[in-house]
């Protein structure tokens, strides 16, 4: 069966809503495009040194996708950011490191995301082989009551000791810690940079004032708002997740509340309520395209096979770099898991999948 069947069949019933979509918000023409030479194209005449770019590099050239330039991760630092027991009771083997690089090396991934001590215990044996994405910072769930804050774990010289290709952090754009954390990840982010190793952000927005009729943390305005504070910080990698609604600007400046800056062209010329429309939004946050954006594949579920399909289809229609999916791919057997990330990895290979 041809790769766009098997996408096809996966999708169902939103086949056609996926990929006959035609945008007609930011036209994918001033967009920049995942492409072979994206690292050249795009890195060269920045600031970042060289051996950014060899990291950077490296990444793209690795895996199944390689030189295609687009990109699929797996990232397991769940044990730490959903606690241990509830990330791996379904699959134990997890609790073991090395079996989460198997599992990235068997899926044909550019690379792997995990914490310091996850990397750091299996360095000798795999950071030659696979490129090592070191998770910088993270929640912790023991703290009672529980609360929504990222807390450095480490250092960054940890990391290149280690020979990470990559740092990544995450931010809680919109919460009251968010000010402390873009201070630390931005320095850690230029010390990671010094030293040659490229940089990846969770942008994430995060405040019980985003949740009102809607849950506008996944809304298209506010986490394209994280992406372009993501991008001003120097990340090489943007990640995010796929935009679900839009408004949420404009929810939060309803009655006598302000909050933010608005323009109505952001929801009627900019995008639409079409997932492509709301996900190409977060790409032109991006510089346009010029960072890479990867969508996150989200929890484990029913229906994995055809979310993480449809996944993909959004992000590469809407011109971004790839997906970065770890629960629906370790909370089951190996070979399943791996299975998971080829059918993510095949919507990139499938050249009938096209920008929209």
């Amino acid at each position: 069966m041809a790769l766009i069947d098997t996408i096809r069949l996966a999708l169902g019933d939103k086949a056609d809503h996926l990929l006959n979509h035609v945008s007609k918000t930011i036209p994918k023409e001033t967009l920049q495009l995942p492409s072979p030479d994206f690292v050249e194209k795009q890195f060269v005449n920045s600031d970042r040194n060289n051996r950014v770019l060899n990291n950077l590099g490296w990444i793209a050239n690795t895996g199944r996708l390689a030189g295609t330039g687009y990109t699929s991760i797996l990232p397991v630092d769940q044990g730490i950011e959903h606690s241990a027991g509830a990330s791996f009771a379904k699959n134990p083997i997890y609790f073991d490191p090395d079996n989460i690089v198997k599992l990235a090396m068997e899926g044909g991934c550019n690379a792997v995301a995990s914490t310091y001590g996850v990397l750091g215990m299996v360095a000798r044996k795999y950071a030659h082989k696979i490129p090592f994405i070191v998770k910088i910072n993270h929640n912790e769930l023991l703290t009672y009551p529980n609360r929504a804050d990222q807390i450095m774990y480490g250092t960054i010289q940890q990391c290149f000791d280690m020979g990470a290709a990559a740092v990544g952090a995450t931010i809680y754009f919109g919460s009251q810690e968010s000010a402390r954390q873009i201070v630390e990840v931005a320095e850690a982010f230029a010390h990671a940079h010094e030293l040659g190793m490229a940089t990846i952000l969770w942008c994430y927005v995060r405040n019980n004032a985003f949740k009102s009729d809607k849950d506008y943390h996944v809304s298209a305005d506010l986490t394209g708002q994280a992406n372009h504070l993501g991008v001003t910080i120097q990340a090489d990698i943007i990640k995010q997740k796929l935009p679900e609604n839009n408004g949420g600007y404009k929810s939060l400046n309803m009655g006598n509340s302000s909050y933010g800056k608005l323009d109505e062209r952001m929801y009627t010329e900019l995008s639409s309520d079409h997932p492509i429309d709301l996900c190409r939004y977060q790409v032109a946050n991006c510089y346009m395209g010029r960072i890479g954006l990867i969508n996150s594949g989200g929890a484990s579920g029913s229906n994995d096979f055809a979310e993480a399909t449809a996944t993909a289809v959004v992000n590469k229609r809407a011109g971004g770099m790839g997906l970065i999916s770890g629960r629906k791919a370790f909370q089951r057997p190996m070979a399943e898991g791996a299975k998971l990330l080829n059918a993510i990895q095949d919507v990139y290979l499938c050249n009938d999948v096209t920008v929209a």
